[in-house]
């Protein structure tokens, strides 16, 4: 298997790990100073690193207790990023339905995750996850 397809599989185990809701799997995917980093201006938003994703990461599949799954679009590999636009399907523990769209920058060093950028519909997010707060 080539280098590109590694990282691409990597990546399917990834998004396989946070549809099953997998926190142990998530997090152990990460290199020691790796991050994810959000975008836009919601009470999510920021740069994160490998402890705070242990930390907050199990509240997200609290806040879906049945689950949240994303599905693949389309996936392109190129040196050590692998670029994937996804859609992702649940229901929020408020009853309201949330789907969004994305485009994940996953950049990979030594078979783990160095950086996860996260690109989504920041006010879908802000509507349904952060029940219209704003951050301050």
């Amino acid at each position: 298997m080539s280098q590109l397809e590694a990282n691409k599989e990597f990546v399917r185990n990834f998004l396989d790990a946070m549809n099953r809701g997998d926190v142990e799997a998530i997090v152990d995917a990460y290199a020691a100073d790796g991050f994810v980093w959000t975008m836009g201006n919601t009470l999510a938003s920021g740069q994160y690193d490998k402890q705070q994703i242990s930390e907050f990461a199990g509240s997200i599949y609290e806040s879906f207790p049945a689950g949240i799954r994303f599905d693949v679009l389309n996936m392109t590999a190129e040196d050590d990023r692998v670029a994937v636009e996804a859609t992702s399907e649940g229901e929020h523990v408020s009853g309201v339905p949330y789907r969004n769209r994305y485009h994940f920058l996953f950049t990979l060093r030594d078979g783990k995750l160095a950086s996860l950028k996260e690109y989504m519909d920041t006010e879908l997010l802000t509507e349904v996850i952060c029940g219209g707060q704003r951050p301050g």
